[in-house]
């Protein structure tokens, strides 16, 4: 392991790749201040960036637009109560009105504090685990990685909002069915592709990803009013007397919380920020508190997300199914062989990600009361510049003027799909896996000479069909604890 870090460490430190992480820091922490543009649509506005440089220095630069995106979104969160990331909701709750007593400065310090707190104990943990992991995931056979795809997608229904449960399935499964456009790797026949040429290789993923994010915000944007709110400038960062000595219990006991929570799939960031707060609330009514919680727990979970990301290749969350997709594109495959294979990448995105937020401290911390007026910039003014972006950015990758087309449609089917209540991050985790669950359940049947048995004959096979079949009574379970008194049963 020591070598394979010292591997890690060549590669974050060398020069180039320290300007990408810095570069993918700070353009993540603007877009994550714009209200509404979170750390799916900074990613994937970067992805043509990323397809220019070298494969390390490409995902070391995306791994930092996601991290940075989710420490800079507690911005508008804390100023003007307008969360420009979902993980940040839960700052909102005691920063706002922080801000509105003018300790908008006070507020800011103690979520750069915390998030750089949170985000190191998560990469230390990664370091730690990451390699462990990967190791004892190489005995892992098509069975056993079909019943973890299986897992990731049934996450979905977990860890869905209450009331969406239904609709998060049937995003996923919309994803699942573009994901078979194109051309059966194994037989060799066309599915879906209705004649055209252009759909012949399957639907391109920088597509798919910048019109369901990047492309539909905008729309979302153009056809809704701009929500209001009073701006309170930050003019000040310093911390109260007291604020270190009681948020540090807070932010330790949180960050692990984070980082254990990241690690499951389908639960990530969002889910992390609220658990930590509600946890921390049980404890203390300090605001400050309040604030250090959820932005510990949510910089860690970003990191906790990596691990099955990195070491089995499943994506546990929307960000990291688009992170996925970028590795597939740079010809990185993830997994437990990349430690093998390519340990440069591997170790040198672990490490990275700690240089990454001493980057984001030394950031924020002098640069908020300056940075902090994006937030103001006007959607006249970010609308035109965030769609100009996402179809040249297409154009760019692909050349193809029909994915243009392709793309428009997209966007306007994710902004009907978004009034409708239809979350679009699972759509777009169901399209990342559904090469891998067809792929694996395809050889796991060849082996069995088309019987299903094999999935259920090995005691790993065994638990994660439970763990399968459990995280599917879940919604049910909520559902049924939840029932007022004396309503029927069915």
């Amino acid at each position: 392991m020591w070598e394979g870090i010292a591997q890690g460490l060549g590669t974050a430190l060398d020069p180039a790749n320290l300007l990408w992480v810095a570069a993918g820091c700070c353009a993540g922490t603007l877009i994550g201040m714009l209200p509404g543009l979170g750390p799916i649509t900074a990613i994937a506005l970067m992805i043509p960036v990323s397809y220019t440089l070298e494969p390390a220095a490409g995902l070391i630069m995306m791994a930092g637009v996601y991290y940075g995106a989710v420490f800079g979104g507690s911005t508008s969160s804390i100023l003007i109560n307008a969360p420009g990331v979902a993980s940040t909701v839960a700052t909102s709750f005691d920063g706002y009105p922080m801000a509105r007593s003018g300790q908008a400065g006070r507020a800011l310090a103690i979520a750069a504090y915390a998030s750089f707190a949170g985000g190191t104990i998560g990469a230390i943990a990664l370091l730690l685990f990451a390699g462990a992991l990967a190791s004892w995931a190489t005995a892992f056979q098509s069975p056993e990685y079909t019943l973890i795809l299986v897992f990731a997608l049934s996450s979905i229904a977990a860890f869905a909002e209450r009331g969406r449960v239904a609709k998060s399935c049937v995003a996923a499964l919309l994803g699942l069915m573009l994901g078979t456009v194109g051309t059966d790797q194994s037989a060799g026949v066309q599915r879906f592709t209705f004649g055209r040429l252009d759909l012949m290789d399957g639907i391109s993923f920088i597509l798919l990803a910048m019109a369901v994010f990047a492309l539909a915000e905008a729309f979302h944007m153009l056809t809704t009013r701009d929500r209001g709110g009073d701006y309170r400038p930050a003019t000040s960062v310093r911390l109260a007397k007291g604020d270190a000595r009681a948020i540090t219990p807070t932010v330790g006991r949180n960050s692990a919380l984070g980082f254990l929570v990241g690690i499951l799939p389908g639960a990530g960031a969002t889910l992390a920020s609220f658990f930590a707060y509600d946890f921390e609330k049980r404890f203390t009514r300090n605001p400050a508190c309040g604030i250090a919680a959820p932005e510990a727990a949510n910089n860690a979970a970003c990191t906790g997300s990596f691990v099955p990301l990195l070491t089995l290749g499943i994506p546990g969350s929307g960000t990291t199914a688009v992170l996925l997709g970028v590795m597939l594109s740079l010809g990185i495959q993830p997994g437990p062989r990349l430690l093998e294979t390519d340990p440069a990448v591997f170790w040198g995105v672990i490490v990275s990600m700690y240089i990454g937020n001493l980057v984001l401290l030394a950031l924020n911390l002098p640069l908020i009361p300056y940075i902090s007026r994006l937030i103001q910039v006007s959607r006249p003014v970010l609308i035109p510049f965030v769609a100009a972006f996402s179809l040249v950015g297409v154009y760019l990758t692909t050349s193809n003027a029909f994915d243009l087309y392709l793309m428009l449609g997209f966007g306007i089917a994710a902004l009907i799909l978004r009034s409708w209540g239809f979350p679009l991050a699972p759509l777009l985790l169901g399209f990342i896996l559904s090469g891998m669950l067809e792929e694996n359940l395809r050889r796991t049947l060849y082996l069995a000479d088309g019987s299903w048995s094999m999935l259920l004959d090995r005691p790993a096979t065994v638990l994660l069909a439970f763990a399968c079949a459990a995280i599917w009574l879940a919604p049910a379970i909520r559902w049924w604890r939840s029932r007022p008194a004396g309503e029927p049963e069915s």
